[in-house]
């Protein structure tokens, strides 16, 4: 009996693994359903090689100045910026607009369809529930990543050569060298989409729209764009989750590397999670339809 007591939650426990992974699965095939989805995945994809053939059709004197077209400028011929230039240039607007449709959708775009009553109301609990679609939008947010640094570093291989991978302060890279520096970055952008997912889980679980979640996320980061360029609100500047997405990226490309913004970012990304999520929970658990 002894043993029998003991084993019972071992034994549910490991339904309960079994039944989460399943419910992920089922969540992944209910969002890579949608064509939009897809399409954005792919367009997001695309964006380094369009990035890539269009520098190779232009003056680089063109591309010289400030910012992102001083980087740019950089990438003409060093297929190691290419993939951190792109994300850098997305990362202020259209992949958090990808994590952003992926969070409405998650729970607002299933209310307004119906389908998230019959999860409410279903033997799953509120926590189960809204991990598997906080997983189902971190999925979409790192595959968009990862799409587009694969296609960056193959295009910057294409166009530039494995012998163009060097640094801004003039030091060469191995490929290998080169590859892990980017995966950083990817990561890097990876936990401020999670943060960007969360949010828009927490706007989703108040609303039936969809579009509301999406267009809050979008003016929201508008918003804190505008107010990192206001000197007058400096103290607010590092509670702003996109305060330093133009800076940090960039770093990997210096050396020595200084991973210090990078740091930082991270640590107000996850609380940025946490927060996100902690305020999605509370709605979820006295959500009845």
């Amino acid at each position: 009996m002894t043993h029998a007591l003991a084993a019972a939650p071992a034994a549910r426990t490991g339904q309960d693994s079994v039944g989460l992974l399943r419910l992920y699965r089922a969540e992944l095939r209910w969002i890579f359903r949608r064509p939009r989805t897809l399409a954005v995945l792919g367009l997001l994809a695309l964006i380094p090689v369009v990035i890539g053939v269009a520098l190779t059709l232009v003056d680089p004197a063109e591309t010289s100045g400030g910012g992102d077209g001083a980087l740019l400028a950089s990438a003409v011929s060093n297929g190691f910026i290419l993939p951190v230039a792109a994300l850098t240039m997305t990362l202020g607007l259209l992949l958090p607009l990808a994590s952003a449709m992926a969070g409405a959708d998650a729970i607002a775009g299933e209310a307004a369809h119906g389908t998230l009553r019959g999860w409410l109301i279903a033997p799953v609990g509120r926590g189960r529930l809204l991990a598997i679609k906080a997983f189902g939008v971190a999925t979409v947010s790192t595959i968009a990543v990862l799409a587009m640094t694969f296609t960056g570093f193959v295009t910057g291989l294409v166009i530039s050569g494995t012998d163009s991978m060097f640094t801004l302060t003039g030091s060469t890279l191995s490929v290998w060298d080169a590859l892990g520096r980017i995966l950083l970055v990817a990561a890097w952008v990876i936990l401020q989409l999670w943060a960007v997912g969360a949010v828009a889980l927490a706007i989703s679980a108040f609303t039936e729209h969809p579009m509301l979640v999406v267009a809050s996320v979008l003016a929201g980061t508008i918003v804190f764009t505008i107010l990192g360029f206001l000197d007058a609100v400096s103290w607010l500047h590092p509670f702003l989750l996109n305060d330093n997405w133009a800076q940090a990226p960039a770093s990997v490309l210096m050396d020595p590397l200084d991973t210090a913004m990078l740091g930082e970012g991270a640590l107000r990304a996850a609380c940025y999670i946490a927060i996100g999520l902690s305020i999605a929970y509370a709605r979820l658990t006295t959500r009845d339809g």
